[in-house]
């Protein structure tokens, strides 16, 4: 175990960079997960950590106390002065633990037969994540992203979807409109002058459903790789629904017409 109290140490600048910089998670291929929950779920679905940080005040508490004598917590141990720990957390209120992982690689490649969950453009990293984990539980296991979504691996997209990541197949950087063109399901966008209402729509087969950035939508070339576009009914006072709220009906609503 050993104990980092200064902001100028080699190892705590380059953990720094890692919570800061996305160019620095894709080049090292590792990333920071912040707190209990996800620790454990990588735990669970990938593996060890290969370094845990502790924060003086977080040390004593019995949660993280058990995790650390468990063999679960096997690799390298890091104590670092409260000060510098709340420097690195991703949240207001420190959780007093932290890991170093390796990023997982998606385990399968495109699958141009299965239920996919399509990403276009979105910019909120809270959204993105909340999407994950409506994938997740829904069972839609392969998700990708197109090239200007917000990352999929940063520390708020990783808070948002709560370990849902480690169920997933995620692709990022792709090309929406050439992977719907090839796909052999039925592409489905949601689209506010869209005709056909989802409680009305044919979704029987493999279904690869996608979801447009918070202020434009689905771009044109993307919507137009669809085979359809809907809207979800919205008999209320307001005009739109927040995307990730929008993803959820559309994945559940599949869910629904598979188990009925």
């Amino acid at each position: 175990m050993r104990r980092i109290a200064s902001r100028d140490n080699p190892h705590y600048k380059a953990l720094k960079r890692l919570c800061e910089s996305g160019r620095e998670r894709r080049k090292s291929g590792r990333l920071l997960l912040d707190g209990m929950h996800l620790i454990e779920a990588y735990g669970r679905q990938v593996g060890m950590p290969e370094e845990i940080l502790i924060s003086d005040s977080g040390a004593g508490r019995p949660e993280i106390a058990g995790y650390l004598a468990s063999a679960s917590a096997a690799g390298t141990i890091t104590v670092l002065a409260d000060a510098l720990f709340g420097d690195l957390a991703t949240v207001d209120t420190p959780s007093g633990i932290m890991a170093v992982v390796t990023r997982p690689q998606a385990a399968n490649a495109l699958d141009y037969d299965a239920d996919a969950v399509l990403l276009d453009g979105l910019q909120d990293a809270g959204n993105v994540g909340s999407i994950l984990r409506s994938a997740a539980a829904a069972g839609f296991r392969q998700v990708l992203l197109s090239v200007d979504c917000a990352q999929a691996w940063s520390p708020k997209t990783l808070r948002a979807a709560m370990g849902a990541h480690f169920h997933l197949d995620l692709h990022e950087g792709c090309d929406l409109a050439g992977f719907l063109g090839a796909y052999r399901g039925q592409g489905v966008a949601t689209a506010l002058g869209a005709s056909v209402s989802l409680y009305a729509a044919n979704l029987e087969g493999a279904v690869a459903w996608v979801f447009g950035s918070e202020g434009l939508g689905v771009r044109p070339p993307v919507l137009a790789a669809t085979r359809l576009q809907l809207h979800i009914p919205m008999p209320g006072a307001t005009e739109s629904l927040n995307v990730a709220a929008a993803a959820a009906i559309c994945l559940f609503e599949t869910l629904r017409r598979r188990q009925s």
